[in-house]
């Protein structure tokens, strides 16, 4: 019966959010624990009379891991290539070679039968689309962006000369992006961010999910200098230190939120999409338009936020105050 119902959810990500054309070659990269997820998707792929090639992959040892080279090479070929993993793929230069040459990409990272049924993949995307270009509108090449929050988060970064992400979970080629976590990002210049990051919400890798204690990260010069809190910042602060790399802690990414049909339940392309969050990615900023290349990308979740861009209030309190006009007139 589950197979039944997963069907309406991987036709919506395969019409709508990759926007498969009949006579197109579809790659879907995943690996064993994924496959129910990897063959209804093919199932939706052949019904609109595309071609679908399932490439079932070694689970990758951490996020950000490259996948083998020819399936990198099969990606980079494609018209259309959906990656349903566990072990995210997201931050590597397969992705960022692949959609270089024209493929478009839909992310489908740690997804579970029940986010084919009932998730944010059931939101209007058309509809919420237009939020998502005024949001990055803003954030892109701002000279100072301020993000606070009642639960003690206080950070500031730049964004100059760099382009934003809007990423509406329908990709043109040339794109790539995570569904169903409709947002809206930058990279903030490299060294610029200064101040603290408190995540009360979720860091939904390594094990956390939805927090108990929120995890407080200190930030100098574009790096986290400190990782204090309880369980769940011990846990972070543990698996960082592990990867031997400096860059795991940069300040990668600024993200907002902005599917009204996402709930938090600690699985990462949920929870980034909870409509007004915010989350500050770390580590690989190499695929949203930074430089850095980490042996991990994780996101830190925050609510309640207060979003200030040059001078403008984008978010006040967690409630998104540009593009409202252009959702009204849809």
């Amino acid at each position: 019966m589950n197979r039944i119902l997963m069907g309406k959810g991987a036709r919506t990500i395969v019409e709508i959010c990759a926007g498969v054309k009949p006579g197109e070659q579809v790659v879907i990269v995943t690996e064993p624990r994924q496959m129910k997820i990897a063959e209804v998707i093919g199932s939706a792929v052949d019904a609109v009379g595309a071609e679908p090639t399932i490439a079932v992959i070694t689970p990758r040892e951490s996020d950000s891991q490259e996948p083998p080279a020819t399936v990198a090479a099969a990606m980079k070929e494609s018209d259309v290539f959906i990656s349903a993993v566990y072990t995210s793929i997201t931050h590597t230069k397969a992705v960022k070679n692949a959609v270089a040459n024209g493929s478009r990409g839909v992310m489908l990272t740690q997804f579970d039968e029940q986010m084919l049924i009932k998730s944010g993949v059931n939101t209007d995307f058309p509809k919420v689309a237009p939020i998502c270009y005024a949001v990055a509108e803003a954030l892109e090449n701002a000279n100072e962006i301020i993000l606070t929050t009642p639960h003690g988060t206080n950070l500031t970064m730049s964004a100059t000369g760099r382009k934003s992400n809007a990423m509406t979970c329908m990709v043109k080629p040339g794109q790539f992006a995570p569904v169903p976590t409709v947002e809206a990002n930058v990279s903030p210049l490299e060294g610029t961010a200064n101040g603290t990051i408190v995540a009360n919400a979720s860091i939904p890798y390594i094990g956390i999910g939805v927090v108990d204690e929120p995890v407080t990260a200190i930030v100098k010069d574009g790096m986290i200098t400190s990782i204090t809190g309880g369980k769940e910042a011990r846990i972070l602060s543990d698996n960082l230190a592990s990867k031997n790399d400096p860059n795991v802690y940069n300040i990668a990414e600024i993200g907002v939120g902005l599917n009204p049909e996402c709930k938090f339940i600690g699985s990462m392309l949920e929870d980034e999409g909870v409509y007004g969050s915010v989350h500050i990615g770390i580590g690989s900023s190499l695929t949203l338009g930074g430089n850095v290349v980490a042996a991990c990308h994780y996101d830190l979740i925050m609510t309640d936020v207060t979003l200030v861009v040059d001078g403008q209030t984008i978010i006040k309190d967690g409630e998104v105050l540009v593009g409202q006009t252009a959702i009204e007139t849809v």
